[in-house]
Formats: structure tokens, sequence, C-alpha cells
């Protein structure tokens, strides 16, 4: 399985409203700058974001968008499943061989556990901590 960038740029887009959770909305022109993303690919991604329930719109001259659940509750495989369809490495059908298709299985199930088991806050803290871990040395 291979995830286009409607999943990396919807993780991009969700992992921002994570960021910002509880300090009122975000616009998506200021994540496509932060990120160098096209504004007009991230508006196409955040309609299918918006139906399936984990963001919502505010509008006005403010407005913007917000995760509709804390960052804790939204796992990578809640945005990846609504953005790419099913997870599955392959499609198989019944009349394959049965250690194949047991294989297939067990790679799709490994995927979806560690997608299910990421949350948007998993994600945010592990960012920021990458960040500070940075050391410096001068001589």
């Amino acid at each position: 399985m291979k995830i286009s960038t409607k999943g990396r740029y919807g993780l991009t887009i969700m992992m921002e409203l994570a960021a910002k959770f509880g300090e009122g909305p975000t616009s998506l022109k200021s994540i496509a700058e932060k990120n160098q993303l096209s504004e007009h690919y991230l508006e196409q991604l955040i309609a299918p974001l918006r139906n399936a329930g984990l963001v919502k719109s505010i509008r006005g001259a403010y407005g913007g968008y917000i995760l509709s659940r804390e960052p804790e509750s939204i796992t990578a495989g809640d945005v990846i499943r609504v953005l790419e369809g099913p997870i599955s490495p392959v499609d198989f059908t019944e009349e394959d061989d049965p250690a194949k298709r047991d294989l297939w299985l067990r790679i799709r199930d490994s995927i979806a556990e560690v997608l299910d088991s990421t949350t948007l806050d998993n994600l945010i803290n592990y960012h920021e901590q990458s960040a500070s871990d940075n050391y410096m040395f001068y001589i």
C-alpha cells in the first residue's frame, strides 16, 4: 500500500489543526503557506474530512477549520481511511493461494494496527520532541 499525497497532505492538515487545538480556527491558507503546499489542493482534501466529521468549518473573517474532537481521539487510520479508502496492500480473492492470502491479511492488519494506534496527539508530540532534540555545539 502506498499512501498518496492525499493521505500525506491530509495528515499534514490534521496535525496543524491538532497543534492549534483549543486556540480557534486555522485557515487553509496559513497551513498551505507554512508547509509550502497548494491551498487549492488542501481545499479538495478538507471536504471529505469535514464530511466524515473529523473537522468543523468556522465561517467569517477569522474563520477556518478546527478539529471536531480532541487530538487524542483521532487516529492516523481515521484520516487515511477517509482520504485513501480501505487499508489493503493488495487486492486478493478467495481463489488465491491460502498462504499468500494469509500473508496479505497479516500485512494489512499490521499496517492498520500502526495507523489505528497512532493519534494526532502522538504525531504532534513526536514532531515537537524531535525538533527539541537538536543539539547545538560551539567550539
